[in-house]
């Protein structure tokens, strides 16, 4: 019994004597909730909209992106009705792609679009978001839960591709990605489709025809990117038949 108290003893003396500093990685902000701040991390944060904007383009400009992205959401979080914002969430899509994960910043630039349209640089986002799509119809797998990667998918492919015809119906990329919707139709396996995938490719080259009619570029791309214009044709035929 004496030998357990003396230990104790000297436990404590120890603790009490030499004390150590304890790290407190969870710090809570008022309108950001608990985030993870490792010991002088905090240095990055600013008190105004406009300074926090420049503490994420600058962290971005030499590659930190960790700061960027933080800097860059906090911008969006506390001050979302700023005229900073806008720049902060197109910074946030920019750290998505830096970090590999395409269709976080694709989401990101999608509430970009959505929220601030007005911005400048609307058509670079337009371009941005269509250079993604054409990544993912090249074979890129997609994520699951955003870090998984989990094989390909040309229907959520094609649904990338229609959000950004519908941000913008008549901007630089739009016919392109219309006659991409049936590239990608054309690389699904029927098997697995309830749809014959070559009749949905059919209804996305007639109506990229259609629609950019006026566009000659288009339309000789349109025969040009055909990746079977044997098969096509036939069910391009067989609907018109029946």
């Amino acid at each position: 019994m004496n030998r357990w108290c003396v230990r104790l003893a000297l436990i404590a003396f120890c603790v009490l004597a030499f004390p150590c500093t304890s790290p407190a990685p969870l710090v809570y902000r008022p309108g950001e909730g608990w985030v993870y701040e490792p010991v002088g991390g905090g240095k990055w944060v600013r008190t105004r909209a406009r300074d926090q904007l420049e503490v994420a383009q600058t962290a971005f400009d030499q590659k930190d992106v960790s700061t960027a992205f933080k800097a860059a959401h906090r911008t969006v979080k506390v001050w979302p009705l700023s005229d900073y914002a806008p720049k902060a969430q197109y910074l946030l899509g920019r750290c998505y792609e830096e970090r590999r994960l395409d269709e976080r910043a694709f989401r990101e630039y999608q509430k970009l679009l959505e929220k601030y349209p007005k911005i400048d640089n609307y058509q670079e986002v337009l371009t941005r978001q269509y250079e993604i799509a054409n990544r993912f119809l090249a074979g890129q797998w997609f994520r699951l839960w955003g870090y998984i990667p989990f094989f390909p998918s040309m229907d959520r492919t094609v649904g990338m591709y229609e959000k950004l015809i519908k941000n913008g119906p008549y901007s630089e990329v739009a016919a392109r990605a219309q006659m991409n919707i049936g590239g990608a139709r054309e690389n699904q396996v029927s098997f697995f489709n309830r749809v014959d995938p070559f009749r949905e490719a059919v209804k996305a080259y007639e109506t990229a025809a259609d629609r950019y009619r006026e566009n000659k570029a288009i339309a000789a791309e349109r025969i040009a990117t055909i990746r079977n214009p044997l098969r096509i044709l036939g069910t391009a035929v067989s609907m018109k038949i029946g």
